[in-house]
């Protein structure tokens, strides 16, 4: 190791609280041997929105850090696909259902405490770590109390003064020395600001004043033109094109247009110019960047303490945005660019460099946790049903690996295996999504309806069920579909 860890936790300013110490859990690696645990969570940003993966339209060099030393899975699926319930499930290693949680709407679910002793940092302070969180919440928490990173585990709560400084507190923290392995939780509000695009748009077509907050200056930078370019030069010649997914696919389910079908969303739906879907995606390229430029400061920090070859770095999101898919922005939706997430492991000198796997199905909320323990040496509560992705991450191939794997959303659950995704939803005349991504990897066209697709829809009927079941998990009765 780099370092030999001395002080715990030791105070890191006024919102820094100073954590208790705690024995290790017996059997464990003896901390040095031990590697620190970084994860970062950005807010709101699909898998396509780095520039490692080829998207052109922005730049992302802190990301592409981690990805060219680690490895990038191109199969990651949040749980859920909104805030809240994905965060429930990235800290807790379970599925939001578990506690009747669909949509940020229930944020005061009560999470019972044979769950929240699993939770990420219950478990790795047990095993001897210290364990601090910075950054967003907004999670459930014991006694429908929201918020509370102590319901979880963690000692240690690191204050942020909204944006651009919980990059700076991350880094101080990592600059600190320790006596003991350390488990950080980085949480990001950005490209999250994206949201206020629509909402606002939608309040000022009705005639409403947009109160100035610090969301929507920093959305207001990013929707910025370059500096002494036209409005024709910039469409012309650097904002980013429509998707090719940007029409509304055959068949889609009526659902789709009531789940979270809050006022703005059909108003950009219907109204926006494709000018505006353009801005849309600039914005996002931007509030991506910025982000980036804040994780920049973290990894930094990380090198200058010494730390990086005794770190190991998970980054992440909570979900994605539809980015102009199928005329859509925000969240809460079974298409890919609100379900895939980017997610990257990355060790230098352990994970396999610059690899990508885009084989594995995997989830950021059920393996996360599993993924940390595997790598501290710690066996993960046998309650949590994910699996380790650090086999995957150094190059070597697991001995068994899931066939198939579930997201859940409000009002629908969606199962995947091979190539193809079954979704139904628990209302509507068209209530099943079936597409073949190898065929139509835009999800233009839904084949629940297609003689020709019965056996693929039966299947899709049948591993969502025995999903459900493997998994110790309850499926209501309005998503088993027969006949």
């Amino acid at each position: 190791m780099s370092e030999t860890r001395r002080e715990f936790l030791e105070q890191a300013g006024a919102g820094l609280a100073a954590a208790a110490c705690c024995e290790a859990a017996e059997g464990a690696e003896p901390p040095s041997r031990r590697p620190n645990l970084l994860v970062i969570i950005t807010d709101q940003q699909q898998a396509g929105m780095m520039s490692c993966p080829g998207n052109r339209y922005l730049k992302t060099p802190h990301m592409d850090s981690l990805a060219a030393a680690g490895t990038r899975f191109e199969r990651a699926y949040c749980s859920n696909p909104v805030c809240v319930p994905s965060r429930f499930s990235l800290l807790s290693g379970v599925m939001p259902s578990r506690i009747g949680m669909e949509s940020n709407d229930q944020l005061r679910n009560p999470v019972p405490e044979a769950v929240l002793r699993n939770g990420m940092g219950a478990v790795l302070r047990a095993a001897g770590y210290a364990t601090a969180y910075g950054g967003k919440t907004h999670f459930p928490g014991a006694q429908g109390r929201p918020n509370n990173v102590a319901d979880y585990g963690f000692e240690a709560m690191l204050t942020w003064d909204e944006r651009g400084k919980l990059a700076d507190t991350c880094a101080a923290f990592l600059r600190r020395r320790h006596d003991k392995p350390f488990l950080l939780v980085a949480s990001f509000i950005n490209p999250h600001d994206i949201c206020y695009m629509a909402i606002d748009d939608h309040e000022r077509s009705q005639g409403k004043a947009v109160k100035e907050t610090v969301e929507r200056r920093c959305l207001a930078e990013a929707l910025a033109l370059p500096e002494g370019m036209s409005r024709e030069a910039f469409f012309r010649d650097v904002c980013p094109p429509l998707p090719p997914n940007f029409g509304i696919p055959e068949g889609e389910p009526e659902a789709v247009e009531k789940t979270d079908w809050r006022p703005f969303r059909p108003y950009a739906r219907r109204q926006w110019s494709e000018e505006t879907w353009r801005l849309h995606r600039w914005a996002y390229a931007r509030l991506t960047e910025r982000v980036d430029a804040e994780i920049g400061v973290v990894l930094k920090a990380l090198r200058e303490a010494g730390r990086e070859d005794d770190t190991l770095v998970v980054f992440t999101s909570d979900h994605g945005d539809m980015d102009a898919a199928h005329r859509l922005e925000h969240k809460s939706m079974l298409y890919e660019e609100a379900c895939r997430i980017p997610l990257i492991v990355s060790w230098k000198g352990v994970t396999k460099p610059g690899a990508v796997d885009r084989e594995h199905l995997v989830s950021n909320g059920l393996d996360l946790i599993p993924t940390l323990c595997d790598c501290a040496g710690v066996a993960p509560p046998p309650e949590l049903k994910g699996r380790s992705i650090r086999p995957l991450a150094e190059g070597r191939e697991p001995k068994t690996w899931r066939d198939t794997l579930v997201v859940e959303n409000e009002r629908s659950r969606l199962v995947m295996w091979d190539h193809l995704k079954y979704g139904v939803y628990d209302t509507g005349e068209r209530r099943e999504l079936l597409v073949d991504l190898k065929q139509d990897p835009g999800e233009m066209r839904n084949r629940a309806a297609d003689p020709a697709c019965r056996a693929q829809l039966e299947a899709g009927r049948r591993l969502l069920v025995e999903w459900y079941k493997e998994h110790g998990e309850t499926l209501g009765d309005a998503y088993i579909m027969k006949g």
